[in-house]
């Protein structure tokens, strides 16, 4: 694929104490007319860093198998985790991060992780997979100076593909609760569908070793969405289980996002925001709340400025 095609992976590292989230994404952008290529490593830091380090497609390259791995010059990502070294003149960024096992979102057959039967389906706009929902992690990172020990924290890894983001969506993942093993993760998007859209909705919500799914494709409905700058509420539910979320956004960063394969458009994204999430059970008419929690150093983007996920809900 060398026209209009993007493909990045969102890697999210949290410290022990939860008051640092940094994610870094490689990723690879091809130009609609096939002229402009390149790869990419893009970071983002709950202290209030951003920064794109580019580099030539040559540098980039990918191993499926037998584990997961990624290079972009001297940077490696992979299963096992990341090793950085990244310098431009603006900012230098280096160290490494070991992860433990992934605990990835389950893949069958018939539905070949978060997307579902919707993996199938040929010239989608965009493409979404989750890696790990939830791992551990050991080792630092120093960004211009200043070290960060990501030791006793937890990481959560993602990849989108395609051509272009959505032109409205909402997107939030925390793994961060007040205790271990709960981790969520949430999107809402417009989804162009033949001659017009529908808003698409995936959620997971992974508590005591079960992933509890919201999806289209399972047949949850979006029965609530209300957004405004930075934050949102949403509700999902099916015949048997309600997930509510409300999303709460610190200070946006710009992060470069694709169009047509182009890295040209643009992303807010606050990645030191909270997540307040309720699993209720219904039964027989009566609900019964499952898990109530809230997690913080949460990443979170809010792009429905035009109102498109309302609009196009309401249809």
């Amino acid at each position: 694929m060398t026209r209009r095609y993007f493909e990045g992976w969102y890697l999210k590292h949290v410290d022990a104490e939860k008051r640092t989230a940094f994610a870094v994404i490689p990723g690879v952008s091809y130009s609609a007319d096939g002229t402009s290529r390149h790869s990419f490593v893009q970071m983002v830091s709950s202290h209030g860093a951003t920064h794109y380090f580019a580099y030539p497609i040559e540098a980039f390259s990918f191993e499926p198998t037998p584990a997961f791995s990624i290079r972009i010059g001297n940077n490696v990502f992979s299963r096992d985790g990341i090793t950085l070294d990244l310098e431009d003149g603006d900012h230098r960024l280096t160290g490494d991060i070991r992860y433990e096992p992934w605990r990835p979102w389950p893949v069958t057959t018939f539905s070949p992780g978060i997307m579902g039967w919707y993996r199938f389906v040929p010239r989608m706009e965009t493409y979404h997979g989750v890696l790990s929902m939830d791992h551990g992690l050991s080792g630092s990172l120093c960004l211009d100076g200043e070290t960060i020990d990501f030791t006793g924290g937890r990481g959560y890894v993602e990849k989108d593909w395609g051509q272009s983001f959505p032109s409205s969506w909402i997107w939030a993942q925390s793994n961060s609760f007040d205790r271990p093993g709960v981790s969520v993760t949430v999107s809402v998007a417009k989804v162009p569908w033949m001659t017009g859209a529908f808003v698409g909705n995936i959620a997971g919500l992974l508590l005591d070793g079960e992933l509890h799914r919201f999806a289209t494709y399972t047949g949850a409905r979006l029965t609530a969405i209300d957004s405004g700058a930075n934050e949102a509420h949403i509700t999902l539910a099916d015949k048997h289980q309600e997930l509510e979320v409300h999303l709460h956004g610190c200070e946006a960063l710009i992060l470069k996002a694709p169009v047509l394969g182009s890295m040209e458009s643009r992303a807010a994204e606050s990645l030191g925001g909270s997540i307040d999430v309720t699993l209720r059970t219904l039964r027989g008419g009566r609900t019964g709340v499952t898990y109530q929690g809230t997690g913080v150093a949460a990443g979170i983007e809010v792009m429905n400025d035009k109102g498109e996920l309302d609009i196009v809900a309401a249809r």
